[in-house]
């Protein structure tokens, strides 16, 4: 009799896993993300129950980049989009959800307060009475996208997805919640390492970078970046000439460049004073490892200009 009570239970586990995998298929639930540092957060709380897609593929920029044809076709069978207002989906959001009715959209950037993406930074006024201020003009209408660079902004979107991954997947509600905790530590220790390298900044906070990724970054650590290129656009002649003072007068020696975008402009500066070139990826698919990585550059820069 116990046998026979352990042969239906058998079958009914075997039931349970077919079925699961009739829904999710073997390899865990289909989902797709934006930017590679996305999938990171996701896998970190999905584990091997999901199988992430990225959308914005390495070397690729997440303000124009159009998917493939093979990628909309893996589209087609996601359960879940997590978007996080990167510049692509005001346009291809609605494509991908008009291929896949059945895709559910989840905006991990909901609940942050975006910053102000700001224009170029720096540039030289004349006051009348002929010394310089330096002004810093921010656009309004647009706002700044970066929100994955900052680890108390990351605890935020942890929370978010959790929630789409237990409603999608309430079987395995304890396991997302589980993994969630164990990240939410990870992002703890991580915030507080990064806090303990910049306590030894002294006065210097200002890092000039070629595209504005790490305002967020900046602002959670007390730094200030210094943007050559904002929206895509190069500065025009007088910004520049601006730049180059205000790198001279304040000592920059790095100007930090990401990996998908010309680099032009940023060597001229940098050439002009004086300074060096130094890669920093905003979206490397180790963030964490990145991230720390990012940071210690960073503190190095700050070193070497003040």
């Amino acid at each position: 009799m116990k046998t026979f009570g352990y042969k239906i239970l058998l079958v009914l586990c075997l039931l349970g896993v077919l079925r699961a995998s009739a829904v999710f298929g073997a390899e865990g639930i289909p989902l797709f993300v934006s930017i590679l540092p996305q999938k990171y957060f996701v896998e970190k709380i999905g584990g091997n129950l999901v199988d992430v897609s990225v959308m914005v593929q390495p070397g690729a920029s997440e303000a124009t980049y159009e998917p493939k044809p093979n990628q909309m076709v893996t589209l087609s069978r996601a359960k879940i989009y997590f978007a996080i207002g990167v510049p692509f989906e005001k346009v291809w959001l609605k494509k991908i959800t008009a291929s896949n009715q059945q895709i559910h959209v989840v905006h991990t950037e909901k609940g942050i307060e975006k910053r102000p993406l700001a224009r170029h930074s720096h540039v030289s006024k004349d006051s009348g009475e002929g010394e310089h201020e330096d002004v810093e003009n921010e656009n309004h209408g647009v706002k700044d996208p970066h929100i994955w660079l900052s680890p108390p902004l990351v605890m935020i979107q942890a929370h978010t997805i959790l929630m789409a991954l237990q409603e999608i997947d309430p079987n395995n509600q304890a396991i997302y919640e589980a993994n969630y905790k164990e990240f939410m530590m990870e992002l703890l220790e991580m915030d507080a390492e990064i806090r303990r390298i910049f306590e030894r900044k002294g006065k210097g906070t200002s890092f000039m970078v070629f595209h504005p990724s790490w305002g967020y970054f900046a602002d959670t650590y007390g730094l200030k970046q210094i943007p050559i290129e904002v929206e895509g656009k190069e500065p025009k002649p007088a910004q520049m000439k601006a730049l180059i003072e205000f790198g001279r007068e304040n000592a920059i020696k790095v100007i930090f460049v990401q990996p998908q975008v010309s680099t032009k402009r940023a060597e001229i500066i940098a050439k002009a004073i004086g300074g060096r070139i130094v890669l920093t990826d905003p979206l490397a698919e180790d963030w964490g490892n990145n991230l720390r990585e990012q940071a210690l550059k960073i503190m190095t820069a700050l070193r070497e200009t003040h």
